[in-house]
């Protein structure tokens, strides 16, 4: 046990002292608060795009409704010809031609959109919805409804989502809030596996082709050895996991200070405690319309969440994920001498896991209560991912321990088969190893 300590405490202080993971360390929380800030700032602020200057040529007589301007589009009527207008365009004060020709208004056809340059998708998209709400409103006023009538038909509706927990008590949940931190969660874990996953492995090879671990493995087992790599480099992970946790919390405070002011803060955090009073006649009008800022509406969505399960939980399965992972990595860098082997031994450790990140991220977050999502969160190879993009929905607690046990006992047979070809592999030189060769490795005895 002292020697499998001595060699956690070697791969530890040998990585966390580089400059590389201080700087890393330091740098990605100041670049996930950037990013925070500036969404809290843009969500506050409204996205400004780009206002575009669209002159409308009008030869469609049935069309006697015109195009109102809106935030983004600006549409001017022009007496011009689509010829004149086409001519002129490049040095004319407008962006696109919108040409309307002449149609019926219930199968229109023909129109353009014309311009120096491609429109994007999303401009075509808004341009095409401006006519279709149009000739909507053209439809109902022949149908003799007023205007009046056609604005009181616009209703905004937002809706609280509410789930009753296992205690059989109401609570608040938000499903935009479990989709951004469950797919941040899942994305995060496929990182870093595979991250200090693939460090395992250079590690193991690097000490192997300098013929250093010959030396070592005359004072410890090859066991002991692979398993101190793999703990020691598992410690790093987490201490720069929990640094980076510490770190963003403190500096998004201060990001967002810096965004958004302290005036939106202050007056959100009024809003906030009159929307958690109890007494509904103490929630004023105003209060009222602070509790919609988009500032709010995310704390209340955070708030929802029970995030330090979140977090533990997502400690657990990354340590867990790791260490099942990491003793295939290590298996694999002691049976080549060199990186540009692992080619042929790398896809069928990584399919499991891209397979679980693409349907974690797809399947999962769409029915994160279906059977696919399930067995996902159960089975070792694809569970440290399904598992904590389903948490924040709410996952039954025997299934988060039933996922765990068997991500234990999953992590104890990958180690225990991981170690047969390790103790092998480690020695050998100058072969190339076949699947074959590392499944008669098996049978050799100590």
């Amino acid at each position: 046990m002292n020697k499998i300590l001595l060699i956690i405490q070697r791969e530890y202080l040998s990585r966390v002292k580089k400059k590389s993971f201080i700087i890393m360390t330091l740098i990605t929380p100041l670049i996930i608060a950037g990013f925070y800030g500036l969404i809290i700032y843009f969500s506050i602020q409204g996205v400004k795009g780009t206002f575009n200057k669209v002159a409308v040529v009008n030869h469609n007589k049935s069309l006697t409704e015109k195009l109102n301007p809106t935030k983004n589009i600006g549409y001017t009527y022009v007496s011009e010809s689509l010829e004149e207008m086409k001519a002129s365009l490049k040095t004319a004060k407008y962006d696109y031609i919108l040409y309307l020709p002449e149609f019926s208004i219930n199968s229109p056809k023909g129109i353009q959109l014309i311009g120096n340059k491609q429109a994007g998708l999303s401009l075509s998209n808004r341009v095409s919805g401006d006519i279709e709400e149009l000739i909507r409103t053209q439809k109902l006023k022949a149908s003799g409804i007023s205007q009046t009538d056609l604005d009181g038909l616009k209703t905004d509706v937002n809706i609280d989502t509410k789930k009753i927990g296992e205690t059989g008590k109401e609570e608040d949940s938000s499903a935009g809030a479990s989709t951004i931190i469950g797919t941040a969660a899942g994305i995060l874990m496929f990182m870093f596996i595979l991250l200090y996953g693939i460090q395992v492995m250079r590690g193991v090879i690097e000490e192997k082709t300098s013929r250093i671990i010959e030396v070592m493995i005359s004072s410890v087992k090859p066991f002991q050895l692979m398993m101190g790599k793999i703990i020691g480099i598992a410690l790093v992970g987490l201490t720069q996991f929990i640094l980076w946790i510490v770190l963003t919390a403190s500096i998004s405070t201060l990001a967002v200070t810096a965004f958004v002011g302290k005036d939106t803060l202050q007056q959100t955090a009024v809003a906030s405690a009159a929307v958690k009073a109890k007494d509904g006649t103490s929630i004023s009008a105003g209060m009222n319309s602070q509790a919609d800022s988009p500032v709010l509406a995310m704390q209340k969505s955070l708030a929802s969440l029970d995030l330090t399960k979140i977090i533990l939980v997502f400690i657990f399965f990354f340590i867990g994920g790791y260490l099942f992972y990491s003793a295939l990595y290590a298996a694999i860098g002691s049976a080549v001498d060199s990186e540009t082997e692992t080619q042929q031994f790398m896809m069928p450790v990584m399919m499991p896991l891209l397979v679980g990140y693409a349907l974690s991220l797809s399947v999962v977050t769409n029915d994160p209560y279906g059977p696919i999502a399930f067995w996902l969160s159960m089975i070792p190879f694809t569970s440290p991912i399904a598992m904590v993009v389903r948490l924040p929905y709410g996952v039954p607690d025997w299934q988060l321990a039933l996922s765990m046990l068997i991500l234990i006992f999953g992590f104890i047979g990958t180690v225990w088969l991981a170690s047969r070809i390790y103790r092998v592999g480690i020695l050998m030189y100058g072969k190339k190893t076949s699947l074959k060769e590392m499944i008669k490795w098996f049978t050799y005895k100590n």
